[in-house]
């Protein structure tokens, strides 16, 4: 007898196969490259939670670097060694199934390094004060971040994010939190509102279809609420990107 899929296993099921894992879109991606300065020719770049690959493709052809992407889902690294060799860019590009919070890589080696949707995993000032070491002298670090717009969020946009990531701040809370920790804030870009369609209308597309499946319900409405959410409380809330440069240490 088969057993009926897990509330993992539908989450996976409705994310496998999107082509993005958070918001954003190659424009915001080329966007925030251009907001990060000059790099060196061919630039190491380290994508952080890279998905299926949203941006690490893009910044390998807008750069002409080479990347170690990581992530600790295979499937997502799988598609992503396929759709680099379908750009032929797989000589440039190393997958790394490992978790964030202990990268195994080494020290002052990253020019680029890059997470759109991810560091919240391990949470934006962890994130900040762990990554540092990867950074070679004049690199630069693009994150793209939760964010509430507005200081008094509706109670159901507070209940949502508050469960799922409670050390959400305001897009300015942020950059004097990386000021503080001794960055350099270079930039700070809100995403559009159509780098959200991006993401949420595959996955709405997604959820409809497994419903028309048969899939456990109440497990689909939980992958279904952030959508809800989104589109009740949207104007409390978004996505930033930062362009962080780290300051020396002071002598």
């Amino acid at each position: 007898m088969t057993s009926s899929p897990t509330p993992i296993d539908v989450f996976w099921m409705a994310h496998d196969g999107l082509p993005r894992q958070a918001p954003g879109s190659v424009a915001t991606t080329e966007l925030l490259l251009r907001l990060a300065g000059p790099l060196p020719d061919r630039p190491r770049i380290v994508d952080i939670g890279c998905g299926t690959g949203a941006a690490t493709l893009p910044l390998l052809a807008a750069t002409g670097g080479s990347a170690v992407a990581v992530d600790t889902h295979a499937p997502f690294l799988d598609r992503l060694r396929d759709e680099a060799r379908a750009a032929g860019a797989a000589d440039r590009l190393r997958t790394l199934d490992a978790p964030m919070q202990d990268l195994p890589l080494p020290e002052g080696a990253v020019d680029l390094l890059w997470a759109e949707g991810s560091a919240y995993l391990m949470g934006f000032d962890a994130a900040l004060r762990e990554w540092r070491r990867l950074l070679a002298p004049g690199g630069v670090l693009v994150l793209t971040e939760a964010v509430w717009t507005t200081p008094e969020p509706a109670a159901g946009a507070r209940a949502f994010w508050d469960a799922g990531y409670p050390g959400m701040r305001t897009t300015a809370a942020n950059a004097v939190a990386a000021e503080a920790a001794g960055w350099t804030v270079r930039a700070v870009h809100l995403l559009p509102d159509e780098d959200w369609a991006a993401y949420y209308g595959p996955l709405a597309e997604r959820i409809a279809a497994l419903r028309a499946e048969g899939v456990d319900p109440a497990a689909l409405d939980e992958v279904a609420r952030e959508v809800d959410v989104r589109r009740e409380h949207g104007a409390d809330y978004g996505y930033a990107g930062y362009v962080l440069a780290p300051r020396p240490a002071a002598g």
